[in-house]
């Protein structure tokens, strides 16, 4: 099946396509581990475009996916055509995970690949897939051995994707998100080895929609016990050390409960990078 675009796609990105295409051939089915991201939406719409309706995207709702990210897989699945599932969790039932060490990844996506299960006994879909792709394999990223242990497909590993490849495709595509900033689960936000509570959580969340409303695009606000650090692009940096918004930005988050409010002059840093102070 050739792959409908709006964009050529280069002449380098054709055969991974071709791969990618070919790793839904066959299949009865796909639960498509759903995120919003641009990985795991270039994963859907591939398979929506090679299943139809047997490719499904599911989705964990739980106080660690930002409210603005729901809404976004709600979108994104209806812009591909896909039928969506949301399943709620709540990883802070886990002791492990609330801990918060050097294996909460795993402890999360144990918990969303357990709640697949029934999904899968619902729908007779057995195949599990997810948005992981060649960049990822270097990182440190328990998630990974838990999609190993259940048996989770990585098509764009397999196809061997990188995140540029997943960007390219995603415009040639058509899908809205292609160029959409990198995104992580709230928990994200809070330093290894402090607990993991629903009110750090929801303070993050509503932080970071403060400065998303004030135009930043790629925003992290790091909480480090009451103390909020803000990471954007190192290029909006001066946007938000303007003593007006840095003002305002200082009073709404304070508002919010942090009882200091920094900015950290490195700017953004993939998640994982966070430390404690």
């Amino acid at each position: 099946m050739h792959a409908p675009h709006l964009l050529p796609i280069p002449r380098d990105l054709r055969t991974k396509t071709a791969t990618l295409f070919d790793c839904f051939q066959g299949l009865d089915g796909v639960l498509v581990a759903f995120s919003g991201g641009v990985d795991s939406t270039l994963v859907l719409k591939v398979a929506a475009e090679v299943l139809g309706a047997r490719a499904t995207a599911v989705t964990a709702a739980s106080p660690t996916l930002p409210r603005d990210e729901l809404d976004a897989v709600r979108q994104l699945s209806e812009e591909i055509g896909a039928r969506l599932i949301v399943a709620s969790t709540n990883q802070l039932d886990i002791e492990a995970f609330v801990r918060n060490d050097s294996m909460r990844c795993y402890h999360c996506k144990t918990d969303l690949y357990r709640l697949l299960a029934p999904v899968q006994r619902d729908t007779g879909i057995a195949t599990i897939v997810d948005g992981a792709h060649v960049d990822d394999l270097g990182d440190d990223r328990p998630g990974m051995q838990a999609a190993r242990e259940f048996g989770v497909r990585s098509p764009l590993v397999e196809a061997g994707f990188g995140k540029a490849d997943v960007r390219t495709l995603a415009q040639a595509l058509g899908l809205s998100n292609w160029d959409k900033p990198a995104a992580a689960c709230l928990s994200s936000r809070i330093p290894r080895g402090t607990k993991i509570t629903e009110q750090r959580l929801q303070r993050v969340d509503q932080a970071e929609r403060v400065l998303k409303d004030e135009g930043f695009r790629q925003v992290r606000v790091r909480d480090h016990d009451g103390m909020a650090r803000i990471e954007v692009d190192p290029a909006e940096l001066p946007a938000l050390l303007d003593p007006v918004r840095r003002d305002r930005v200082t009073r709404s988050l304070k508002a919010l409960g942090f009882q200091y409010v920094t900015v950290d002059l490195e700017g953004y840093r993939p998640d994982g990078s966070v430390r404690s102070l």
